[in-house]
């Protein structure tokens, strides 16, 4: 039976990873204070185990907007008419299959979804809300409030030390 249980060493490496994916191993077990095949032993049981998701690049939206434009940032509250299990599960596939949405969360109270949506500009979100809303008879509600500045994004999960 495979050992389920996470220790500070493995905790470590997750903080690590998360400042900084794109280190070497041999640089990650120096940072860890890891012997290098240990550290990448360890790495790979915690990619394994699906502790690891994916790594990505965390694009620069800033530096990319005088090539880019700018983009248009809104986050999306919306309410269904229906609740039912089919009904919610049929919008959140169609919500998470939709390239201009960055983050969907179930929610309650309140409405029963909120999105995160990123759009090249205003034709484009009304494109967006023609494809995921309008079409939908089972979209009650939609409220769109528009972002006018981001003061954090920070991506990194908190990690607690086990007791």
């Amino acid at each position: 039976m495979e050992d389920s249980s996470i220790d500070a060493t493995d905790l470590r490496l997750l903080e690590l990873l998360q400042d900084d994916a794109s280190l070497t191993n041999q640089a990650l077990a120096e940072r860890a204070h890891l012997s290098p095949p240990t550290c990448l032993r360890r790495v790979k049981r915690l990619r394994e185990r699906g502790l690891i998701a994916r790594e990505v690049a965390l694009l620069d939206a800033d530096r990319l907007a005088p090539l880019l434009g700018h983009g248009l940032t809104a986050l999306v509250e919306v309410s269904l008419e229906r609740q039912g299990a089919e009904a919610l599960e049929a919008f959140e596939a169609r919500a998470v299959a939709e390239a201009r949405v960055q983050q969907c969360y179930r929610v309650s109270p309140g409405p029963d979804f909120v999105l995160v949506v990123r759009c090249a500009d205003m034709p484009d979100y009304l494109a967006l809300t023609q494809r995921l809303f309008t079409g939908d008879a089972n979209v009650r509600n939609v409220k769109g409030f528009f972002s006018t500045r981001c003061a954090k994004f920070d991506p990194r999960l908190p990690l607690r030390t086990p007791m």
